[in-house]
């Protein structure tokens, strides 16, 4: 049986794949501390915190930079008020039309029924490759 935690943190992806990213920054807590992969293009904003520092700094930008972009998520583990999802981003970076398909690992927990922490891990170097004119 999947646990409450492991059900929200699904719901964000599914609500994500959707573009429904009003449902996204609706699962995080109000003072969520969200972190991405060191030497990742946008982790000169860490840690955001606050879900409107997230879709600025984060999904906003994957919006207006990247085409058909994508989390597929493999397998959820859980870890109780952790859970931690592994699968593959895609997509294409606009500038350059290079494509990724970069293996991910995220890490999120849980309080009081919203996501109060994110951490991503992925290959940087191919994302970096990617948006290399």
């Amino acid at each position: 049986m999947t646990s409450t935690n492991v059900q929200l943190v699904q719901g964000v992806y599914d609500a994500f794949a959707r573009g429904d990213v009003g449902a996204v920054l609706e699962a995080l807590a109000p003072g969520v501390v969200w972190n991405e992969a060191e030497n990742f293009p946008y982790a000169g904003g860490n840690p955001y915190v606050g879900p409107q520092a997230v879709a600025a700094g984060v999904f906003g930008r994957i919006a207006a930079e990247w085409d058909a972009f994508a989390s597929t998520i493999d397998e959820f583990l859980d870890a109780g008020d952790t859970v931690v999802a592994r699968g593959r981003y895609t997509g294409a970076f606009k500038a350059t039309g290079k494509p990724i398909s970069a293996q991910l690992v995220h890490v999120w927990t849980v309080e009081g029924g919203k996501l109060a922490t994110f951490q991503q891990y992925t290959d940087t170097l191919q994302f970096a490759r990617a948006m290399e004119a």
